[in-house]
């Protein structure tokens, strides 16, 4: 019994360090055009019982406290999340204007943990279900990996999920590298707390005026493309809200936006 439960603290010991696992995202955001997949690099960061999921972009630019360098345009579709894991807490953040929101994910995650089990990559990996935002989704978790957490919002279960998708193959994340120690670089910590209700109004705004311009009222403001030629501002802003109506696949299909 003593040399199990040394083990099992030396276990813990050497888990408690910090890891970075790199998962491969992909997604269709629009649902007219099923063969067009996004594919992104992405990152999750556990440093004890906090992790960040983020793009690998994002990461970078955290890194050198560039939180506005390469930041997204609109809010829909930021796959930026802070978790404390210890609290069951998790957290989206939402980079908009220049300002960081904070969008607290409060749904659970009920898992159903099922007896299949199969081999992916060096891992033996077993079945989860659980619905999250409008979608089913089957994972599948190591043992071998002993962190109850996993990309996106998901966490939970007794182990690292290496994969997990949603049941109409919209989205997936898979696990694609392993390191062992790494930097949070938490550099959004300055943020303004949203609810859904919120969210929408910023998604409505950002669809009303996507390129800024009412902030920019009483400026002569000019576009041109790529020859230096003049474009009609009023033109492209319908091409963006029409671009905008056509991104009608988000992760939380729960809360689509209807922008009409």
């Amino acid at each position: 019994m003593k040399y199990l439960l040394f083990f099992l603290m030396i276990s813990a010991l050497g888990f408690s360090q910090k890891f970075s696992f790199k998962y491969q995202a992909q997604y269709k955001s629009n649902t007219h055009k099923p063969d067009d997949i996004n594919n992104m690099n992405t990152i999750l960061d556990i440093d004890g019982n906090t992790s960040i999921f983020r793009e690998e972009e994002d990461k970078k630019n955290d890194s050198l406290k560039l939180n506005n360098g390469m930041m997204k345009m609109g809010v829909e579709n930021h796959f930026y999340v802070k978790k404390d894991l210890s609290q069951n807490k998790v957290e989206k953040i939402i980079t908009y204007l220049g300002t960081d929101y904070l969008l607290p994910i409060d749904e659970k995650l009920n898992w159903k943990i099922a007896s299949e089990q199969k081999t992916i990559g060096k891992y033996k990996v077993q079945k989860a279900e659980t619905n999250y935002g409008g979608r089913n989704w089957i994972a599948w978790f190591t043992t071998e990996l002993p962190f109850s957490d996993g990309p996106y919002v998901f966490r939970g279960l007794p182990g690292l999920i290496i994969s997990i998708q949603d049941t109409d193959n919209h989205y997936s994340f898979n696990l694609t590298e392993v390191k062992k120690g790494g930097n949070l670089f938490d550099t959004r910590t300055k943020t303004v707390k949203i609810d859904w209700n919120k969210y929408e109004t910023l998604a409505k705004s950002y669809y009303n005026d996507p390129f800024d311009l009412l902030s920019k009222a009483g400026r002569k403001i000019t576009m041109t493309d790529a020859y230096g030629n003049k474009v009609d501002i009023t033109e492209r802003v319908k091409e963006m809200q029409k671009y905008i109506q056509q991104e009608d696949n988000p992760l939380e299909l729960n809360h689509k936006i209807n922008y009409k």
